[in-house]
């Protein structure tokens, strides 16, 4: 057979392998919808409602009305404009000096830059937010030291600061991540011309650079603004009650689950999330950024001039420096008996392991318990989404994609008050107890929260299985479920374990949901101990030893992880080359 003929028979059989759907597909799709409508379309439908009805179920704008006449309401919402928007900025400052240097020019250690680079992604803000004060308040270490030395103090930590520091601090590397893709994929020709034709230093990368980067770049913005957009905890671990997230919180905490003003901050915030996502893609409409070769083949990285190489590892030393404070912080305060208006701990003691030990160990095996059936529900329902998308036309399958992606830009507080309203009159079967109060239905939070991440990964692995693979097991026999799991699922088994450890690690750290559907201490996973714990001075020291344990787990698995990955691609790589 010629090649035009192998061709044809090639695409004949990748239309017959995803042109067909049986009863057992349709029956999927719909158990995953029904999860899907249950646990995220009606709770976030239901906190959607509650904001545009009153009591009697009669439509009203009024809420709306009440919640922007409230001094404290308007407040919050502009304050959280600016926190998101700022915290955007900040970490673009730190991103972009460190991805153009690891992109674009030759020194030592770049692999080390960027491992150190990424790693405030193991700790969320919140872990590390008492230990900054720490090390920048008022009182902390690096005021201390200037106030010695030069008689002045910044107020880093103070109010909007404190948590506009913090949060670009831990969240600037998914910037650091877009962007150093997106400036390696760039044809380093159409540089190269630039620079024969006069352009060079900021003006090439004004010009040239950076505009072609700008899709990596947007991205990563995006997913900052969505992060602290969300974020509930460390705004209230930093004692900042005047932001939106924290405002939702407190007024369903405090005042009841019926208080109309908590539902229309989460409208708010579900609307200003969704607005991130579409103005991140309308920025990119009709621009193009497309360039006939990849990146790195005609313009090698550059040797840096005495000069360069003084301002390119000065910038370089003190970003690590910031992005290793919270966790020298941390570590400092979990081993700390008295640390208090000095530079450094003035006593040590292990006593803060003990007390956790001791106290909390049941907390780690209720995120254990939590995160592993999340990421379990996550890699199923993503694996059966992707195999319905991929490989079947059974109608309604993009939808399923569209909901279970969604998921990403409904903030975890939004969640957890949809699940309080929406399961308040529910009771476990056999348990009698309300549902809202149950154990699992954390573990249900955070598989919906969880979802886009490994339903991505799954998506990305089943693409890179070619279906002549499935068709050829069909002709020797294999039916359609055989094929399914001795075909298909080991040939995803990298995908899907990356999807689960991204679920389970994502989730052990997970605060913003768990924050609202904890009843009691007996169930609260290590997030939600963390939380308690820097809530009071005596109890800082204990929680900062939970937050190194959480974060050494997290570190310990997304390394465990990576090693397995990369033996297993070796493996296949080495395969591949005998054949």
């Amino acid at each position: 057979m010629g090649r035009g003929g192998a061709a044809l028979a090639h695409s004949g059989i990748a239309r017959a392998m995803t042109g067909r759907f049986t009863f057992v597909h349709a029956a999927i799709a719909l158990l995953i919808a029904l999860f899907l409508l249950v646990f995220l379309a009606i709770p976030v439908f239901t906190v959607i409602y509650v904001a545009f009805t009153n009591a009697d179920g009669s439509l009203t704008l009024s809420h709306f009305q009440s919640f922007f006449h409230l001094t404290l309401m308007r407040e919050s919402f502009y304050n959280s404009l600016v926190v998101g928007g700022m915290s955007v900025a900040v970490s673009s400052v730190f991103a972009l000096p460190l991805a153009y240097f690891i992109s674009r020019f030759q020194f030592r250690g770049a692999i080390l830059i960027q491992t150190l680079g990424v790693l405030p992604l193991i700790m969320p803000p919140f872990v590390g937010a008492t230990a900054m004060q720490l090390l920048f308040g008022r009182s902390g270490s690096l005021n201390l030291i200037l106030g010695d030395w030069f008689g002045i103090n910044l107020p880093i930590m103070e109010g909007l600061n404190a948590v506009i520091w913090v949060e670009a601090l831990h969240y600037f590397p998914f910037i650091l991540l877009n962007l150093t893709v997106a400036l390696n994929n760039i044809d380093r020709a159409m540089e190269e011309s630039a620079q024969n034709l006069g352009a060079s230093g900021f003006r090439l990368f004004r010009r040239i650079v950076f505009p072609l980067a700008m899709p990596g770049y947007m991205a990563g913005a995006a997913l900052v603004f969505l992060k602290v957009f969300d974020d509930v905890a460390t705004p209230l671990v930093l004692n900042v009650t005047n932001i939106l997230a924290a405002q939702a919180y407190l007024r369903i905490t405090s005042i009841g689950i019926d208080d109309p003003i908590g539902y229309v901050a989460s409208v708010i915030m579900v609307a200003a999330s969704v607005f991130a996502l579409w103005g991140s893609t309308l920025v990119m409409r009709g621009k193009e950024y497309a360039t006939l070769q990849r990146g790195g083949s005609t313009l090698a990285t550059q040797r840096l001039k005495p000069w360069q190489a003084a301002i390119a590892y000065g910038w370089i030393v003190f970003v690590l420096l910031l992005v290793l404070s919270p966790h020298i912080g941390l570590l400092l305060l979990s081993f700390s008996r008295i640390w208090s208006f000095t530079v450094i701990p003035e006593a040590y003691t292990l006593q803060n392991y003990v007390t956790v030990f001791r106290e909390s160990s049941f907390m780690l095996w209720n995120s254990a318990l939590y995160c592993g059936i999340a990421a379990g529900l996550d890699v199923l329902i993503g694996t059966a989404i992707a195999y319905l998308m991929l490989r079947t036309r059974l109608p309604g399958r993009q939808t399923l994609d569209f909901i279970a992606t969604s998921a990403v830009a409904i903030p975890g507080v939004v969640l957890g008050i949809g699940f309080l309203r929406t399961f308040r009159d529910f009771s476990v079967p056999l348990a009698d107890v309300p549902l809202v109060s149950f154990w699992l239905i954390i573990a249900f939070a955070y598989t919906v929260r969880r979802l886009p991440y490994a339903l991505r990964s799954c998506v990305a692995s089943l693409q890179q299985v070619h279906v002549s693979m499935e068709e050829a097991a069909q002709t020797l026999g294999a039916g359609g479920r055989r094929t399914v799991t001795r075909i298909v699922v080991p040939l995803m088994a990298g995908g899907i374990l990356a999807g689960f450890v991204t679920s389970f690690l994502t989730a052990a750290v997970e605060l913003s949901a768990t924050i609202m559907l904890v009843s009691a201490t007996s169930d609260a996973p290590v997030s939600y101990g963390i939380y308690l714990y820097m809530q009071s001075i005596a109890g800082r020291g204990p929680g900062a030893a939970l937050g190194v344990i959480a974060v050494t787990l997290v570190a310990l698995g997304t390394y465990v992880s990576y090693r397995v990955l990369h033996s297993r691609n070796l493996r296949f790589e080495a395969h591949q080359a005998m054949k």
